[in-house]
């Protein structure tokens, strides 16, 4: 009905989704308490670091800033399953390559701020280049279409970014 009725349904984003479905400027945006796993535990925490502190630049981010214990690797992965980390810039299948590696460095990170201690990372403004040369990205291609819808509609209960059939339109 929203596609008849010329309105898009944008995919949850962890830099512009809250909770319940929003309008936004070209559309819908799906809300995170839509997407399996996340509860509003976790929600609160990623939309109370993202008030705080600005949007999330990558997934090494994101770990660091969010609650673990509310947003664990369950949470996370369904997050890139449903693609709401797709404004991050890198592919699905990157960004839950990476999980395991960038959740160890979170849990560094959020350890040492506890125990009062600073990284070597806190005391300087770096820039964002110098920041991603520490933070190993695999270079894997995306996952296929079919692949992709299927975490979709497993994570959500619909297809968001295309329909499986989509593409035999014309010849059904």
């Amino acid at each position: 009905e929203s596609i008849r009725m010329g309105i898009k349904i944008l995919p949850p984003d962890v830099n512009e989704s809250y909770a319940n479905f929003t309008v936004v400027e070209g559309g819908v945006r799906f809300g995170l308490a839509a997407v399996k796993n996340v509860g509003q535990g976790a929600i609160d925490s990623i939309i109370g670091s993202r008030t705080k502190t600005g949007k999330f630049k990558t997934i090494y981010d994101f770990t660091q800033r969010v609650d673990s214990r509310l947003v664990n690797r369950k949470v996370i992965e369904s997050l890139i399953k449903c693609g709401a980390f797709d404004s991050l810039e890198l592919h699905r299948s990157q960004q839950l390559a990476v999980l395991d590696k960038a959740l160890e460095v979170a849990t560094g990170v959020q350890k040492d701020k506890l125990n009062g201690q600073f990284s070597f990372f806190d005391s300087f403004d770096m820039n964002e280049d110098f920041q991603k040369s520490f933070q190993e990205v695999p270079d894997i291609p995306e996952w296929p279409e079919n692949q992709l819808l299927s975490y979709e509609k497993e994570m959500l209960g619909f297809y968001i970014t295309r329909h499986p059939l989509a593409r035999f339109e014309k010849l059904l």
